[in-house]
């Protein structure tokens, strides 16, 4: 959990680093996200630090029993919960929503590095350790935080802590595959090289008759749905390789 939790910090103090001394009208431009302004992302980001904290509190139904979508049993609608929630809290100042956020931040790491991470918790994919709920956030921020840069025009340096985004990705593939109304893939492997040349390896050992090779951002792109496939150099062999770079997602 330390390396996980210190990874989230690590992509937090990125984030905040593009955002401190913005200005309203900066706050305001365009992110990668369609329809969000940069101010909109970050909004969403302390929403969610806020549910992912009322998860580990263990009062996760409490916070969201009346909260518009999940109030009526759209839950399985991410999107439809993210826009909803957005449009609601959007016309705040930004000096506001960016203290909010930093709050979020901090009280949600502090809980993290307090609590058991093998404890489960509830989420809006379902139960789970919260070890993996901090992953989801290392994984959530590191996405948004590409969304922010490209508002700012900033190109975000790759770094090795993606490591634990590859093997969320790797190990979520079952529920990934379930959302989409698929059977799990037969065994699947990753066998991927990190930004300063370090091998990430998950379940090359059991000679899955699937593997996916390349750079380990690339998957965690394509896992993030902000790069297609297609345009990485991201190589897949087996009989299940096309499906799993279709279907591989970090998020619920």
């Amino acid at each position: 959990m330390d390396a996980i939790v210190g990874a989230l910090a690590e992509q937090n103090a990125e984030l905040a680093a593009y955002l401190d001394g913005r200005s309203e009208d900066e706050a305001h431009q365009p992110s990668a996200c369609e329809g969000w302004s940069i101010a909109d992302v970050v909004l969403h980001l302390a929403q969610t630090n806020e549910f992912a904290l009322a998860s580990v509190e263990h009062r996760f139904p409490e916070a969201t029993g009346s909260f518009g979508p999940l109030e009526n049993n759209e839950t399985d609608n991410v999107d439809v919960v993210a826009e909803w929630s957005v449009v609601q809290e959007r016309d705040q100042p930004w000096p506001k929503v960016h203290e909010r956020w930093q709050q979020s931040v901090d009280t949600l790491q502090d809980a993290f590095r307090a609590g058991d991470p093998s404890a489960r918790v509830q989420w809006v994919a379902g139960d789970m350790a919260a070890r993996t709920l901090a992953t989801t956030r290392l994984a959530e921020t590191w996405i948004h935080t590409g969304d922010v840069a490209w508002g700012f025009g900033i190109t975000p340096a790759p770094a090795e802590r993606l490591v634990h985004v590859a093997r969320l990705a790797w190990r979520t593939l079952p529920y990934a595959f379930a959302r989409s109304g698929r059977d799990a893939p037969g065994a699947v492997a990753f066998d991927l090289v990190g930004p300063t040349g370090n091998r990430w390896a998950f379940g090359t050992e059991a000679g899955a008759p699937t593997t996916i090779r390349g750079p380990g951002v690339d998957l965690c792109l394509v896992a993030s749905r902000r790069v297609a496939p297609d345009a990485t150099a991201l190589i897949g062999e087996g009989p299940d390789a096309e499906s799993v770079l279709e279907l591989v997602r970090t998020w619920a």
